[in-house]
């Protein structure tokens, strides 16, 4: 069956910060352009789990009006707090400059873009959710736009009753901002060599829990950030906890996914992390409403690639736009997807095929400035360990300003890193309680996570057969301890036949083990349009 096709100006791929971001500016710049975004989340906000602080630089910038208006942005940040933890006390530290707030908002991202999004289709943006960019287009080594993926196809591949081909969105210009790891993103830096002369990218996995606690813990505008344990002195991570409004607490846990300790499992850290006293004591009384996980691009300055190809460019987190020392990353995709839009403008008036602007926008930009001060926090962690990591971020951000006169690389993917299982020592986790800790599956019924069960799986092993030999035998099945949402399985080991079960309709597309895998053998492609998390909004 032939795909039906519609044509815009620009196409955008993915509807969080970034990509509608891209679609308020061109629509500014170019009311008469037509702009098309599409997002694999059955609605707009629905892969984006409640709980962040955004920093109002670029979205001043876009939309100056915004606080005359009613908004998402709330709750203004009140106090900051940094603790170093031991496995029972947690000593207060001095806020590291990066992490001061004053001026942020503490907010339900979830309902940040449902705004955006709203604001966008007021301008004329059409915004199609549900529908998830599959296939590029490519004409004479130029993108063309993207196709959607087929609805109703059966797991044998064959299409179902209900089957629907999918639709070509064809333009001069793509714009790609699906995030962290995107499977389109992964194949245009491969397919026009976009990663050349540039450092692997570096990821973290951030495991998220959306509380309500009494009104009497709550503190709305409290920020707080741990580091030390539960981390051994090798492996870089640490939490967050943010009180926004309603009684809600964001709290969340980031590991960074170079560790070497095949044995650890970002899911149980998370969880062990909660029993700690100083943390234990935000949660008591509360109850746990939502759950989420998703892989973060950590490489900065050293490992964003070169940013546009024939036809079309890479924004936000898709390219690596993440200010890691202050863990935020919304206001940098948005300053990304504005500058892309003012790029694109700029060669559509030209009839240029590239919009190659988009770099030297970047170069001249606030965003440049503040991800070079930044650029060597945290590879030091990966070089001189958390404890000398730490010492030399404050003499780069103290003394030096962040204009030392080196760089420090990243000289490995994650994946390579990874010591063989009998090299490292085992870790026993403490069994989950059901009211303070949780196990994988309780916590993925509460993501609302859900996948047509007749469905191609969306996960696959490249080479079946290594799973044995490298997985199995060299690390005793990695992916069944850093999946947080117990995609992976490792059956039959009492048998003496252990083989991976697969069990694709738990997955909440965090993308790590896109990442981590050992030889890059699993394979995260978009499952039916619609499919994954759909986190709540409006809380």
């Amino acid at each position: 069956m032939q795909r039906e096709f519609m044509e815009f100006d620009t196409v955008i791929v993915g509807a969080g910060p970034a990509g509608l971001a891209a679609a308020i500016r061109l629509k500014q710049l170019a009311p008469e352009s037509t702009v098309c975004v599409v997002e694999k989340g059955g609605e707009v906000g629905a892969h984006i789990l409640s709980g962040a602080v955004i920093e109002p630089r670029a979205l001043d910038e876009l939309l100056p009006d915004w606080r005359t208006e009613e908004t998402p942005l709330k709750t203004a940040a009140a106090a900051d707090r940094f603790y170093f933890l031991t496995e029972t006390k947690a000593y207060k530290l001095p806020t590291p400059p990066q992490m001061h707030n004053h001026g942020n908002y503490i907010v339900s991202l979830g309902d940040v873009v449902r705004w955006l999004g709203a604001q966008a289709e007021a301008l004329g943006v059409e915004i199609y959710p549900g529908f998830a960019a599959a296939e590029l287009l490519e004409e004479d080594g130029r993108i063309v736009g993207i196709a959607t993926g087929d609805m109703g196809i059966a797991k044998t591949g064959d299409a179902g009753p209900n089957h629907q081909p999918g639709m070509e969105l064809r333009a001069p210009y793509t714009l790609f901002a699906e995030g962290c790891r995107g499977s389109l993103s992964k194949q245009l830096m491969a397919r026009f060599n976009l990663r050349q002369g540039v450092d692997p990218q570096t990821y973290g996995l951030g495991i998220k829990e959306l509380w309500e606690i009494p009104s009497a813990r709550h503190r709305p505008g409290l920020i707080e950030h741990t580091f030390g344990w539960p981390m051994d002195r090798r492996t870089y991570g640490g939490s967050w906890l943010y009180h926004l409004g309603n009684n809600l607490v964001s709290y969340g846990f980031v590991i960074g996914l170079d560790y070497s300790n095949t044995w650890i499992s970002p899911f149980d850290e998370m969880q062990r992390l909660k029993t700690h006293p100083h943390l234990r004591a935000h949660f008591e009384g509360g109850r746990r409403i939502s759950y989420g996980a998703r892989a973060l691009s950590e490489g900065g300055l050293q490992s964003i690639p070169r940013l546009t190809f024939p036809g079309g460019a890479l924004l936000g987190d898709a390219a690596g736009f993440l200010n890691v020392p202050k863990i935020k990353g919304t206001h940098a995709a948005m300053k990304s997807g504005m500058m892309a839009a003012e790029a694109v403008t700029e060669a559509r008036a030209a009839g240029a095929p590239e919009p190659t602007g988009f770099t030297d926008r970047l170069r001249a930009s606030w965003l440049q400035t503040e991800l070079s001060s930044v650029r060597n926090i945290r590879p030091s962690f990966a070089k001189f360990g958390n404890l000398g990591g730490f010492v030399y971020s404050a003499i780069d951000t103290v003394l030096l300003r962040g204009k030392a006169p080196w760089t420090f690389h990243h000289p490995h993917a994650d994946n390579e890193v990874l010591k063989p299982a009998a090299q490292d020592r085992q870790i026993a986790y403490p069994k989950p309680d059901g009211a303070l800790t949780f196990d994988r599956l309780s916590s993925v019924f509460i993501s609302n996570t859900n996948h047509e069960e007749d469905q191609p799986v969306h996960l696959k092993l490249r080479d079946p057969a290594l799973w044995l030999t490298e997985n199995w035998e060299k690390y005793q099945s990695p992916e069944s301890r850093y999946c947080p949402a117990g995609v992976y399985e490792a059956v039959g080991v009492a048998e003496g036949n252990p083989h991976l079960q697969i069990n694709a309709q738990n997955c909440v597309h965090c993308k790590t083990c896109d990442i981590k895998d050992p030889k890059q053998n699993i394979d995260w492609a978009v499952p039916e349009g619609g499919g994954g998390p759909n986190y709540p909004g409006g809380m």
